[in-house]
Formats: C-alpha cells, structure tokens, sequence
C-alpha cells in the first residue's frame, strides 16, 4: 500500500489542497506542519521551497497545490479535473494564480498577515491590490451569469482554484459586495463541507 501524506498549514494554497483531499475522500494522511518553522530543517530535502503543501508519496515529493490537485484527481478517477475541458481547466488554473487569485491574496497579506507583524499597511498599496482585484472580479462574475459552474456547467478544480481567496474575503477585506454573480457562486461552494471547512477535525 502507499504510504501517502498531504502536509499543510492554513494559509491559501494549502486550504484548497485540503478541500480537494476531502471532496474527492482521497487516500491521504493530512498533517500539518511548519515549514518556514520547527520543521523547515527535516523537511528542506523534500521541498526547497519551504513551503506548503507538500504531496509525499512513498517519500516522492510533490509541490505545488495545483499539481497536487491534479495528482488526487487522477487517484480519484472521476472527473475534478475533467480530461475533455483540459484546455479551459489550465486556462482558469493559470488565470487565478497570475490574476484573480493573486489579486485576492495580495489583500489577505496586507490586510491580515504583514499587518500582524509590521502594521498597518500603506493605504495605496491596498488600494492598488483592491483595483486589480476589482478589474479581474468583473471579469469573473459576467463569466458567472447564467452558470452555476466554471468549466462543463458542473463542479470541478477549477471553481476550488478560482475561489481560493474568497473565505478570507471578510479579514482580507476582499472587496465582493458588487459582485452578486461571485457571491452566489461561493455560496454555492460552500454548500460542500470539503469547501466550507476543509480543517474540520483536523489541527
């Protein structure tokens, strides 16, 4: 049998590698560690990075919560991360980790995790984060009208990705209050427990 370990910690990336893990009740052991922490020495020859998560497959490594999805997809054998729409999952794969996604985190950071050690941020840096993300949300939601779903009208890694940003919406003060296509999406979303709280029972 293989021996399989997800590491996480609860910031973006590793929360929708969690989901995933728990949407598709993958055959993963799931632990959390520091890897910018206590466990940064044991764990460097796995993933230089120092980051997480971390896929270990019988001690093979994997990077990356995009690879990482696409691997439990594939374990799973369904249909997450859909053969026939490929080309569009890699299209909204990508569009969120240089666009939406990035925009949505670069708000998280000022607003929640820099401000916990450095302080206030500056308000034009904010600003700035905010205009991105609003120029890429109104991409989003016109997408959105008139569909519940992101690629083939049906649930996939696609809408995970995508939405990886928005429960951090309310700390984050990611601005959605103009966005009522995006807001019924993540509702939706969150009507699946893997989403809505990927570390239910878990540290």
């Amino acid at each position: 049998m293989t021996d399989r370990t997800l590491y996480y910690t609860h910031n973006i990336n590793p929360r929708v590698a969690v989901a995933v893990a728990r949407h598709l009740k993958s055959p993963v052991e799931l632990v959390r560690y520091e890897p910018m922490g206590a466990d940064r020495e044991a764990f460097l020859p796995l993933n230089p990075n120092s980051l997480a998560p971390l896929l270990v497959e019988d001690g093979k490594p994997l990077w990356e919560a995009d690879a990482i999805a696409l691997r439990l997809a594939r374990l799973d054998g369904g249909d997450f991360w859909p053969d026939e729409h490929a080309v569009e999952m890699m299209m909204w794969v990508s569009w969120s980790a240089h666009h939406f996604t990035n925009a949505g985190a670069a708000l998280v950071w000022h607003n929640v995790t820099a401000r916990s050690f450095m302080g206030d941020p500056e308000p034009g840096v904010v600003e700035d984060a905010a205009n991105d993300f609003n120029r890429f949300a109104a991409i989003l939601d016109l997408t959105l009208a008139g569909r519940d779903w992101l690629v083939g009208n049906k649930l996939s890694y696609a809408d995970f990705r995508v939405a990886s940003s928005l429960p951090y919406a309310e700390r984050g003060k990611i601005p959605l209050g103009a966005y009522a296509n995006i807001r019924a999406w993540h509702d939706r979303l969150n009507q699946i427990d893997a989403w809505s709280d990927p570390f239910e029972g878990i540290a």
